[in-house]
């Protein structure tokens, strides 16, 4: 089975032709640099994903907290992440940095705050 992507490792952007065999990937063709090949294996094997999303938070001038994933989480699971931190509030302060949510979904990826908030 072939498989055309577009590697986002680096800033060239090279669309790979990927030849997957027998549930591994068996040959990369089109990438400019090694990173290629490693984004070519991933992406088509086990991709994941770094989650962007907020949660709410009381006690501060805002409403959203903007969070991210310490690292990235498989892409399957992106959709119930975003519908577990939904459910989710925080109360002010919190630092960038913090820990809002550890393990997430049983991931080893925590879920941590990307701005700085202060108490009312």
């Amino acid at each position: 089975m072939n498989r055309e992507i577009i590697c986002i490792n680096c800033p060239l952007g090279c669309r790979l032709e990927v030849t997957i065999e027998e549930g591994k990937v068996a040959k990369v063709t089109g990438n400019t640099c090694g990173k290629g090949v490693e984004y070519a294996q991933t992406e088509c094997l086990n991709p994941t994903r770094t989650v962007t999303t907020t949660v709410s938070i009381k006690n501060t001038l805002y409403a959203l907290l903007p969070v991210r994933t310490s690292k990235p989480i498989p892409k399957d699971l992106v959709t119930k992440c975003v519908q577990y931190l939904r459910r989710i509030e925080v109360k002010a302060p919190v630092r960038t940095g913090e820990i809002i949510v550890e393990n997430i979904l049983g991931t080893e990826a925590d879920i941590i705050a990307t701005k700085n908030l202060e108490a009312l």
